[in-house]
């Protein structure tokens, strides 16, 4: 059986200024220290503005750094843009592309986010590629194939289990309070697990994550369904003692 490390991953979104975001992650820091807890790695993403100061924030201790989108290309006319290797210029080692906001409020296809997460492994970065279906989607019995399409159209040639990881998160429960039954949860990253094969090389190392309201208050039993291996999380990732209470929650 093949042992996964556990992901806690915490996307700030757009919020924090220097000051906070900095307080934040040396918070972090602190209860992490300079080793890497046996049983998760700790990865903060704030906004491209101050990641180069969080990286510096965090540098000598167990905390990654990434970014929460990327442009496909390396360079070129593309205003308000970040390539993916600016992002690793100052100090990102992973990023996140396709997540459901950028699918929805920026019309993000899977192609592009394909296109996005290869300009990632080409700059050497993580690349973790967001999937999640819609309230709609779910009641009409469409999940399933909704995120199967979506994996299959979002993960680029040369993705392994080193370089990629996939977070399921459910829009309809992202920022709402709501999650799905553990039962659904489980199923969800089931399937994901099963279409891995042909997408990557090593398709039972892939590490896939759960996001969608996780807390405190729920962590333990969703970190403890089999196929879940971490949590991309919002809100709560921006209160230091809620992102490592979910960190802790590791089995």
């Amino acid at each position: 059986m093949t042992v996964r490390r556990y992901l806690i991953a915490g996307n700030w979104k757009m919020h924090c200024r220097r000051s906070d975001g900095a307080a934040l992650a040396a918070d972090l820091a602190a209860r992490v220290g300079p080793v890497a807890d046996r049983r998760f790695d700790l990865l903060v993403c704030p906004p491209a503005t101050i990641i180069g100061a969080i990286a510096q924030t965090v540098a000598g201790q167990a905390v990654a750094v990434g970014g929460q989108d990327c442009h496909a290309q390396a360079q070129g006319a593309h205003t308000g843009d970040i390539a993916a290797e600016m992002l690793a210029d100052v100090g990102a080692g992973w990023v996140i592309v396709g997540h459901s906001e950028r699918r929805t409020n920026h019309a993000e296809t899977s192609a592009l986010i394909k296109a996005k997460a290869a300009a990632a492994l080409r700059a050497g970065l993580t690349a973790i590629i967001c999937v999640g279906e819609t309230e709609a989607e779910r009641d009409a019995g469409h999940a399933e194939a909704v995120v199967a399409a979506q994996l299959a159209g979002s993960i680029p040639e040369g993705a392994t289990a080193a370089n990629t990881v996939v977070a399921y998160e459910p829009v309809w429960a992202i920022g709402t309070g709501r999650t799905p039954t553990l039962a659904d949860i489980a199923a969800m990253h089931g399937m994901i697990r099963a279409r891995l094969s042909g997408l990557v090389a090593d398709p039972d190392a892939v590490r896939i994550l759960y996001g969608g309201s996780v807390k405190p208050s729920n962590a333990a039993e969703i970190l403890g369904l089999l196929d879940v291996d971490g949590a991309l999380v919002g809100g709560a990732s921006l209160k230091a003692d809620d992102f490592w209470a979910i960190a802790q929650a590791c089995p």
